[in-house]
């Protein structure tokens, strides 16, 4: 099943996808909920980003193709991404001024359906939604000589995610790709991580809480690239769909 969260003719609302319409849902997505007779073409709504988390945690280093010189983590290596900084499909990321060298870090996005605290790994994934695609923006100046990511990796616009949450997917063997401006510039697949999401999940709830709609980016792949305005980025995740954003500059029109 893919759930969608959209602003049609009744505000913003939460449905499900039936290929190129979405039927809305009463209820929430997180508990049960029940279909309505409320039915849109995709092009008659405007699709958001999928859920409102309280907080987004994200995995450093998680690919070994990203690591460089550097060791593998013993364990996964977390930091937080501000929920102020998401956008949604066809949402602009802005480069902001002075920001210097912005680069996409294309990922599988994990979210949560049920509060999550101190679970094993075997358990972890019974608390999964689902999953989607993810662009971990980064300005790579800011990472580098901050003394934390804060502006780095949460800046607004700078955590895409999206289309849609498909919940019927198994996240171990997923190909996923980056395209910048239709070339493709990763391209990996999700059981080349180094931790898997069971152990992220199991991993981080020892210490942090997880709550409904919360959202984990797993990492990305290989050495990426810089955005600049006028670009287009896309993230494909297989069986999950495709993250469209366009880039611009701080200042212009989104």
């Amino acid at each position: 099943m893919r759930l969608a969260r959209y602003r049609g003719p009744n505000g913003v609302k939460y449905g499900v996808m039936e290929g190129d319409q979405v039927r809305e849902i009463r209820g929430s997505i997180f508990r049960a909920f029940q279909t309505t007779g409320a039915v849109h073409p995709l092009s008659a709504v405007r699709l958001l980003a999928p859920c409102e988390p309280s907080k987004m945690l994200a995995v450093a280093l998680n690919y070994r193709s990203h690591l460089g010189e550097q060791p593998a983590t013993k364990v996964p290596e977390m930091f937080f991404k501000a929920p102020s900084s998401v956008i949604g499909p066809e949402d602009s990321i802005v480069i902001p001024r002075r920001a210097g060298r912005v680069d996409y870090e294309g990922e599988l996005v994990v979210v949560m359906k049920r509060r999550c605290r101190k679970v094993t790994r075997r358990t972890a994934l019974s608390y999964v939604l689902g999953y989607t695609c993810g662009n971990d923006v980064s300005a790579r100046v800011w990472q580098r000589n901050d003394m934390q990511w804060w502006r780095a990796k949460s800046s607004d616009t700078f955590s895409s995610f999206g289309p849609w949450i498909e919940t019927e997917v198994a996240p171990g063997n997923l190909r996923l790709v980056t395209r910048l401006n239709g070339e493709t510039v990763q391209d990996t697949n999700t059981s080349l991580l180094i931790h898997d999401v069971a152990s992220i999940i199991a991993f981080t709830s020892q210490v942090v809480t997880l709550e409904p709609g919360d959202v984990i980016y797993t990492g990305t792949s290989g050495a990426t690239r810089p955005m600049n305005p006028g670009d287009v980025v896309e993230v494909e995740l297989e069986q999950v769909g495709v993250l469209r954003n366009p880039v611009v500059a701080q200042g212009r029109k989104r």
